[in-house]
């Protein structure tokens, strides 16, 4: 490992075990289960492995959402992975999602059970399920996958990117934290945009790209994601902060957000079984 700017890559890249970054005690160039164990299952038809960073905020959020709407067949749940531990790479966990990341969800309400894996396919399964939080007007639902499917491919910059390069790589480069940088306040600045003219991101009505999009833009500026809201500026991006402190006040969204925590400040609910859990945990 290199710490200044001579860095020539090799003919052939080798992996160094090693690099002192946050997460190099569990990172690997390969996949599979590196030990076996199962995975632990309540009563509910929805059984959600799952870590409260803003991937696995999104399932939880959802769920609450589907809860305070009155759909009590959407009860689940929740068990924790910590994957600073690499709990992720346990058999039972690649079972259900050979990527070996949160969130993962078993649907056991059918005749076969079904694996869903990637927060996206998963808010999507739930709200073509149970009919909601996607919009039935054709085009406010094309703009909801639009938007759910711009942050799928637009979070990685963000958080693989700014956040790994600005919080949690070992030591401070100039580049790839400019680089990164300038893609997250382009992207910043796409949404503010965009909320100047619509009060969520498919229109007028709340949805699944919003609980997609929120817990990493809507927690980033408000200040609550790599402590960066002051370097990134975030008060200029005016409708964006509107909307996340908007949804940030949604019961459900103050439910959703601390299952399956077990860090940092403020409630945690490292398990959720039943509604009484989140209730006791915000006391």
């Amino acid at each position: 490992m290199m710490s200044n700017n001579d860095y020539t890559p090799p003919a052939v890249w080798k992996w160094e075990k090693e690099d002192g970054s946050k997460f190099s005690a569990i990172n690997r160039p390969t996949a599979g289960a590196r030990e076996q164990k199962t995975l632990p299952v309540g009563e509910h038809d929805f059984q959600l492995y799952s870590m409260a960073t803003p991937n696995g905020q999104k399932v939880t959020i959802m769920f609450e959402e589907l809860l305070a709407a009155g759909i009590d067949a959407a009860d689940y749940d929740a068990w924790p992975v910590a994957i600073g531990d690499g709990e992720q790479f346990t058999s039972g966990f690649v079972e259900v999602n050979p990527n070996s990341k949160i969130p993962a969800l078993m649907d056991h309400s059918g005749d076969k059970p079904v694996r869903l894996f990637e927060s996206g396919s998963i808010l999507q399964h739930l709200a073509e399920k149970f009919d909601a939080f996607l919009p039935s007007d054709p085009q406010a639902r094309i703009e909801c996958r639009n938007w759910l499917f711009w942050q799928v491919g637009s979070g990685p910059y963000l958080g693989g990117g700014f956040g790994h390069f600005y919080a949690y790589a070992p030591y401070k480069m100039q580049y790839p934290i400019d680089r990164f940088t300038m893609e997250t306040k382009r992207q910043l600045d796409v949404l503010d945009k965009h909320l100047a003219d619509n009060a969520y991101m498919a229109g007028e009505e709340y949805s699944i790209a919003d609980m997609a999009i929120w817990p990493w833009y809507g927690n980033l500026v408000l200040g609550k994601l790599y402590d960066a809201a002051e370097f990134l500026q975030v008060e200029d991006y005016t409708y964006l902060l509107a909307w996340a402190k908007r949804i940030a006040e949604r019961p459900a969204v103050k439910r959703g957000i601390i299952v399956n925590r077990f860090f940092g400040d403020g409630p945690q609910l490292a398990e959720r079984h039943s509604a009484e859990d989140i209730d006791k945990a915000l006391d």
